[in-house]
């Protein structure tokens, strides 16, 4: 893909066969969002049938890994095949190149911008630190909180409903669709508040969808959302979106709930609202200056029209 998204996007892409009623209607962006969201749930149902096989284990690692193990590789081969060839425009998100290396690189990336947000939480009394833990949390915090939530919840939220909701409204349109849509969803949770909600659609929407629009594939999304839940769980001790852990170290928060996050963690805090969404901000900057901006599908369609 070009640095531009508008040379692929633009007029000059216009020149083509006319196509079917039938087939621009199940190539329309909002068709082809509910029918990923239909794959995606399919698959997600045979992983759960697929886990009852397995009836009761002892083992805590088999208990946390196999689920998410064979969602993934199911999730992984329902996208290559199905997902990445629906819509106008079909596209991998899902590079298997040297893009791949941003999945390591975000996760580092995360894991420092959570380790700042926590001494600065430190510094202003809404975190303290105890003494060392038990660790005991690391097979759900890597696979349930890192694993599944990097790999299920981007390709729903960024390689499906932010990509198609772009496709449709624009850029703009779909960041902050997609952005109200991830923090709606975690009101669900455990220790939740629409104040958390909201935090988490402003800091963790802006951020991943920023890192969607800079790099145009999922790697990047995924390594920041791996690296943000394991290091903030697993290395601080901090709850996960509400999920209580046990960490190497062990620590409370303390002080106002505007500055701890209270029991929901710190994702609800003052202070990863504006360090974490000041990131994000950054990246939706970097796309911009890149051009990786699409405008709405009615203002391209206009302008096809009219260089004919």
């Amino acid at each position: 893909m070009t640095d531009r998204i508008e040379q692929d996007w633009g007029p000059a892409a216009s020149v083509e066969p006319r196509k079917s009623l039938g087939v621009r209607i199940f190539e329309f962006p909002l068709m082809a969002m509910l029918v990923a969201i239909v794959v995606v749930v399919i698959v997600t149902g045979i992983a759960a049938a697929a886990m009852l096989q397995f009836g009761e284990v002892d083992s805590e690692l088999v208990a946390n890994a196999v689920p998410v193990v064979i969602e993934t590789i199911l999730l992984f081969a329902a996208y290559k095949l199905i997902v990445a060839r629906l819509g106008e425009r079909p596209r991998d998100d899902l590079p298997l190149d040297r893009r791949a290396n941003d999945l390591w690189r975000g996760a580092l990336w995360a894991g420092a911008l959570m380790s700042a947000i926590v001494g600065v939480a430190a510094l202003l009394g809404g975190y303290r630190l105890l003494g060392w833990g038990t660790g005991d949390s690391w097979e759900m915090i890597f696979f349930f909180a890192g694993v599944h939530a990097a790999f299920f919840e981007e390709i729903l939220f960024r390689g499906i409903i932010f990509r198609f909701l772009e496709e449709f409204g624009g850029s703009w349109f779909a960041l902050a669709i997609s952005a109200a849509l991830f923090g709606l969803v975690h009101l669900a949770n455990d220790n939740a508040s629409m104040l958390a909600a909201i935090a988490i659609a402003v800091e963790a929407g802006v951020l991943l969808g920023g890192a969607y629009m800079l790099t145009r594939n999922l790697w990047l999304a995924m390594g920041i959302h791996f690296g943000w839940n394991v290091v903030q769980g697993y290395v601080w001790d901090v709850p996960v979106s509400g999920k209580a852990v046990e960490g190497l170290i062990e620590a409370q928060p303390v002080g106002s709930p505007l500055i701890s996050g209270g029991m929901f963690g710190l994702e609800a805090s003052v202070v990863a609202l504006v360090l974490a969404t000041a990131a994000g901000v950054w990246l939706v900057a970097l796309a911009v200056r890149r051009g990786h901006v699409v405008r709405p599908w009615w203002t391209r369609r206009r302008e096809r029209a009219v260089a004919g």
